[in-house]
């Protein structure tokens, strides 16, 4: 069978016959991460039957590749013998999210297939509090004693390499597992036959407590090049691993959540097509009744300068497009803080560098704004017009970038969220501020010109 051109179709012309034999082989070579797109829009139940024709040590890489929600399914259609197997041939920390996620029943109906080893392991890394290093971390790493050869220390890495989720670095540890350094795989193999784990390993490596928030084992990963993060419990043990791909999940699931939350949208807590109309009528309601309200104050500075526009109806033209060239200017500059905080590149005690920066950018790319729209102020009203449009762009842009700039250092000054500094919050306060702006130098600049 010419599995190149497997596809959905394929599958399901299979099961309608119950052909299972075919499934088999025709998956037979086929990575999970495709299979699992093939069968992504199955049901549950014709899931369970693909997922049962793979060879055993491929169900639980696939069912890894599944999403959380679908696993919960999964694991109430499945016999409870089938589960157990794949229970507990699936990766450490996987294993343990999933056994978190399931209710009282499933659990005790998978714990008497697993060895006493694998129930204790996985209650250890479920216990860590939701949010924190030690829920991510993975218990299966390798480690290697200090006394060892690297000729020893190679061949003990060979007999434990099938339960281990890598050995290219190992860990060494002293009688009471704390840890004492690194030791490369490349770094045994190079090293002389005699040299001990001890005279070649990495001493004070970088690691982190299992108590910390798992954003944070995210920085040293990337600064150091690591594989994996070692995590240290409350008494100084080793407690298990952070790998890179776990740290790029906590990372990808970081940015989503920032970019969520800068369209003033509350985390969903599921996928999108998952989520239900309530739930996503509650999570976007608030702040846009928050900044309803918030752009009454809006109106209440054009009515406070209804004289001035009254006797000037040409500035009317001009304030969409002053009030949204703040907004845009301000929702560029939180944007791009939220993201440099959120990585690192700016911390708390750099504002007053930044905003010295952000002032000299915004001024700049006011003066440019100013300049094109100062043409149509003549057209439109006179250069008296386009005097106060051109200055009122200069002032608006400036103070909308300072106010999007800002916002992320104030609330991450008072332990919020800056991504919470979102764009529709930025403009509200930037159209605020814009209109009373605009209006105020309309009042006084045409005001003196008609005095003079």
């Amino acid at each position: 069978m010419d599995t190149a051109n497997m596809n959905a179709a394929t599958l399901e012309r299979f099961l309608r016959v119950d052909d299972m034999n075919s499934i088999r082989v025709a998956l037979r070579h086929e990575h999970p991460a495709d299979i699992v797109g093939m069968i992504g829009e199955f049901s549950v139940e014709d899931t369970a039957k693909v997922l049962l024709c793979l060879e055993e040590h491929k169900q639980a890489t696939l069912f890894g590749y599944f999403d959380h929600e679908t696993q919960k399914q999964l694991a109430q259609t499945l016999d409870r013998r089938d589960m157990a197997r794949i229970f507990g041939q699936m990766a450490h920390d996987e294993r343990a999210d999933l056994f978190a996620e399931l209710d009282e029943e499933q659990k005790n109906a998978l714990l008497p297939g697993l060895a006493q080893a694998e129930r204790e392991d996985m209650r250890k890394l479920a216990a860590y509090p939701e949010g924190t290093v030690g829920s991510v971390m993975t218990s299966d790493y390798a480690t290697v004693p200090p006394h060892l050869t690297t000729v020893q220390a190679v061949e003990h890495l060979r007999r434990v390499a099938p339960d281990a989720e890598t050995i290219y670095h190992s860990y060494v540890l002293d009688d009471e597992r704390r840890l004492l350094g690194t030791v490369s795989l490349r770094d045994l193999i190079v090293a002389r036959d005699d040299a001990t784990v001890e005279s070649i390993m990495r001493r004070e490596p970088p690691f982190i407590r299992a108590e910390d928030k798992r954003e944070e084992a995210v920085e040293p990963i990337r600064k150091y090049d690591l594989l994996a993060l070692p995590v240290i419990d409350g008494g100084d043990r080793l407690a298990g691993i952070v790998t890179y791909d776990d740290a790029m999940d906590v990372a990808r699931e970081a940015e989503d959540i920032s970019f969520v939350k800068t369209s003033a949208v509350g985390g969903l807590g599921t996928s999108m097509l998952n989520a239900s109309i309530g739930l996503l009528y509650r999570k976007r309601v608030p702040w846009l009744v928050i900044l309803v309200f918030g752009n009454i104050f809006s109106g209440a500075g054009i009515a406070y300068f209804e004289d001035t526009i009254a006797a000037y109806i040409a500035l009317v033209f001009f304030l969409p497009l002053l009030v949204d060239s703040g907004g845009n200017a301000g929702s560029q500059s939180a944007t791009m803080m939220v993201r440099a905080l959120a990585t690192g590149d700016v911390r708390l005690k750099d504002w007053g560098k930044m905003v010295t920066r952000e002032a000299a950018v915004a001024g700049m790319l006011g003066l440019t704004m100013a300049l094109a729209v100062s043409g149509i102020g003549v057209f439109r009203g006179g250069p008296d017009i386009a005097m106060v449009v051109s200055l009122t762009m200069v002032i608006i842009v400036l103070v909308g970038s300072l106010i999007g700039m800002s916002l992320p250092f104030i609330l991450s000054k008072f332990k919020l969220d800056p991504a919470a500094a979102s764009a529709p919050l930025v403009t509200s306060l930037a159209d605020a501020i814009g209109v009373i702006i605009y209006f105020a130098m309309a009042t006084m600049l045409l005001d003196m010109s008609v005095a003079g």
